[in-house]
């Protein structure tokens, strides 16, 4: 049934272009320096100025693309409000610099306040919970010793300084943009209080991370809540959504393309995860740890640039596993988590 999905449109913009995808409605893109290599924006004309949703990262090529769109495809017309769906960098990091030009920030608050903490809370080497999160993974002793000496990633290599103060939205408020009524509908997993925004006027969504054509988002358990169950919270709100999908809705993401189908593919998604957790189960009839987990869970090889992402989505699939009492776990003498089927 891949055909249940479909790309009304099969050419993404150029660098610092836009695709009209609905009336009063662009479609922009900016690059990452990554495997994913592009995040989505989209720009909604009010008549006076622009609403846009999200920003990609703080870089300075990134920069110097907003200055070609307000320019080019914006007209020069201001940019008066942003609204962010959640609290990743690369849709949250030049939010901060947007609002230095005196735009209004719409954001969750749970997404304000964590990107706020992330890029104030600059660290030089690991966390003692950062290693012992690794530790548990499975680690080997010399590979975390060498972490331990190691700068680690920080928000603030990658996101504009957040100033106080935003707009709030929450499940249920009602935004006014692009000549538009948008009910928000928050779905979690992916990040806390994710927005997703429903047209009220046509079958149009705005999907951000929460609803991608293709690909998975990443479902990542982090040393700041290492018990947590992202997985079972991304499955709860994919199938809530399927109450409210329309086949005719087309869905604006923040990755790969727009796309129809989104009963399909809300079905779909949800399926992804429960094979890899019905894989992950046939894989721990023998104790394992989450970096030993890879080969149940991902179709390729996971190379060192990888691993980061694949073990924080390994966790997530293991506690999944361990709040509904299918695995158990114990603590080896290198300090390692060893999960089993039970």
């Amino acid at each position: 049934m891949s055909d249940a999905i479909h790309h009304p449109f099969s050419t993404p913009p150029a660098a610092g272009e836009a695709v009209e995808v609905a009336p009063h409605i662009l479609w922009l893109r900016l690059p990452l320096p990554m495997a994913l290599d592009h995040v989505n924006v989209f720009a909604l004309d009010d008549g006076d100025g622009w609403t846009i949703v999200d920003t990609g990262l703080m870089t300075g090529k990134t920069k110097a693309i907003w200055a070609a769109l307000i320019t080019g495809p914006l007209a020069g017309k201001p940019i008066r409000r942003l609204i962010v769906t959640h609290h990743h960098p690369d849709h949250i990091g030049l939010a901060g610099w947007f609002q230095g030009q005196g735009v209004e920030l719409i954001t969750t608050r749970t997404a304000w306040l964590l990107a706020r903490m992330l890029v104030l809370d600059e660290q030089h080497l690991p966390t003692p919970e950062g290693l012992l999160y690794y530790q548990r993974a499975g680690l080997p002793p010399a590979e975390l010793a060498a972490k331990a000496t190691e700068r680690p990633f920080n928000f603030a290599d990658i996101v504009f300084p957040l100033p106080q103060g935003f707009t709030r939205m929450d499940e249920g408020s009602i935004l006014h943009a692009g000549r538009r009524r948008w009910l928000v509908r928050i779905g979690h997993g992916h990040a806390p209080d994710h927005a997703t925004l429903w047209s009220l006027d046509d079958p149009l969504i705005l999907g951000g991370d929460q609803l991608l054509p293709g690909i998975s988002a990443n479902i990542g358990v982090y040393p700041t809540e290492p018990e947590a169950d992202p997985l079972g919270e991304w499955l709860d709100s994919t199938r809530r959504f399927e109450a409210f999908a329309q086949d005719d809705h087309l869905i604006l993401p923040g990755h790969k393309l727009p796309f129809t189908g989104l009963p399909f593919r809300l079905v779909q998604m949800a399926e992804n995860h429960t094979s890899a957790l019905d894989r992950l189960l046939g894989h721990l009839k023998s104790g394992k740890t989450a970096l030993q987990c890879f080969p149940a869970l991902f179709k390729r090889e996971i190379g060192a640039a990888d691993q980061g992402l694949a073990l924080v989505e390994a966790v997530a699939h293991l506690n999944y596993l361990l709040k509904r009492d299918l695995v158990s776990r114990s603590l080896t003498a290198e300090g390692a988590w060893l999960w089993q089927a039970l």
